[in-house]
């Protein structure tokens, strides 16, 4: 695992970049996608939130690969809940087991719960840590 500084951004295209994402779904059916890089990415691009509200409804709160060289990497089980180790341990898994499937060489993802989660990144880094190898880059805000 690499840790890198900057705009994760301005990775689209270059990597596959994880946002950080709830298991909440309005009743409209689409994702909630209320902070962080999560809303960015809906701004950036408008049926997000569509596709993954199916995904989740259809599979669960988990890592979904989504368009646009995205993949969700859920920290909390709502939007009005607090991140979760134990979630982001899980979808750490599940991010490395999915980009073992799809033969991806880099991965960017952001500090999971530490932005407007207010989680400890000393206490996030180590589960990040036993999982990433040299494909992952986690990235903070410059």
């Amino acid at each position: 695992m690499r840790e890198i500084s900057g705009d994760i951004w301005d990775y689209l295209g270059l990597a596959v970049i994880a946002i950080t994402t709830s298991g909440s779904v309005a009743k409209d059916g689409r994702a909630v996608l209320g902070r962080g890089c999560a809303r960015q990415a809906g701004a950036r691009f408008p049926g997000l939130a569509s596709s993954l509200g199916r995904m989740i409804g259809e599979g669960g709160n988990h890592v979904h690969q989504l368009d646009n060289g995205l993949v969700s990497f859920p920290v909390e089980e709502t939007a009005w809940s607090l991140p979760e180790l134990h979630l982001i341990l899980r979808s750490c898994h599940e991010l490395v087991g999915l980009a073992d499937r799809e033969g991806w060489t880099r991965v960017v993802v952001p500090r999971p719960g530490c932005g407007f989660g207010g989680l400890d990144w000393n206490q996030v880094r180590p589960l990040l840590e036993s999982c990433f190898d040299g494909r992952f880059s986690v990235i903070s805000v410059e």
